[in-house]
């Protein structure tokens, strides 16, 4: 058992398994097979952004990789990251979406290169999804669009559309809080088939910013890493 306070440790994100109705499962990637733990209970049905996972600590980060290479976007995320690494309690991570650098969708009106998806304790405990949003305004850090948030209903979920071109797919989440041993049961993903679309991967490619909105002020467009340009 680690001691996450006298001795931070960095914690790999754990791999999303996919929903048995997800067409965009790859021959290595795994399917949630029990959906009996949603049952009667809230979730929340957030979108998949099409970025780069990435965590964050008080004095440190990384991509889902924790060997994470040097990258022109991940510098951008390091700089983004200084300015409040400070408020994030000892031993506990912010896990979100890089979006600087465009991958297979290229995001034209983004709130932010950063969206929280996740905030984990001390205790390697997932927060509910109600705390998740209070860190999140108190830290003024954009969080993915909200599709539905209610009871568990597999039939209204399956129902959920919208622009593949847009979007990337969707995630499935317990509203309440969960432990990291429960991640694989505890959330699960829809992606849209054959969601990368390129031949190269996004890493080796010339870095191509993705677009942030339009009204946002000057000067937090400039935070935000327009100023990189």
């Amino acid at each position: 058992m680690f001691d996450p306070v006298s001795n931070p440790l960095k914690i790999k994100y754990p791999r999303t398994p996919h929903l048995p109705w997800s067409p965009g499962a790859g021959s290595d990637d795994v399917y949630c097979a029990d959906l009996s733990v949603f049952e009667g209970r809230e979730v929340v049905v957030t979108q998949k952004m099409d970025g780069e996972n990435t965590s964050l600590y008080r004095h440190a980060l990384h991509a889902r990789s924790l060997d994470t290479r040097p990258h022109p976007s991940r510098d951008w995320i390091k700089r983004f990251h200084g300015s409040f690494a400070h408020e994030i309690p000892q031993g506990w991570r912010l896990c979100g979406e890089n979006m600087y650098a465009v991958h297979s969708l290229h995001y034209t009106n983004l709130e932010s290169y950063f969206y929280l998806f996740s905030v984990w304790d001390e205790h390697n405990r997932c927060q509910s999804w109600k705390d998740t949003l209070e860190w999140a305004a108190l830290l003024e850090l954009a969080t993915p669009q909200v599709f539905y948030q209610g009871i568990w209903d597999e039939a209204l979920i399956r129902k959920i559309s919208f622009d593949p071109e847009q979007v990337e797919g969707y995630v499935v989440r317990l509203s309440a809080a969960f432990e990291y041993l429960e991640f694989g049961k505890s959330l699960a993903k829809w992606v849209r088939p054959n969601h990368v679309q390129t031949d190269q991967h996004w890493l080796d490619k010339a870095v191509v910013p993705n677009g942030l909105q339009a009204d946002l002020p000057t000067d937090l467009r400039i935070n935000l890493g327009h100023d990189l340009l």
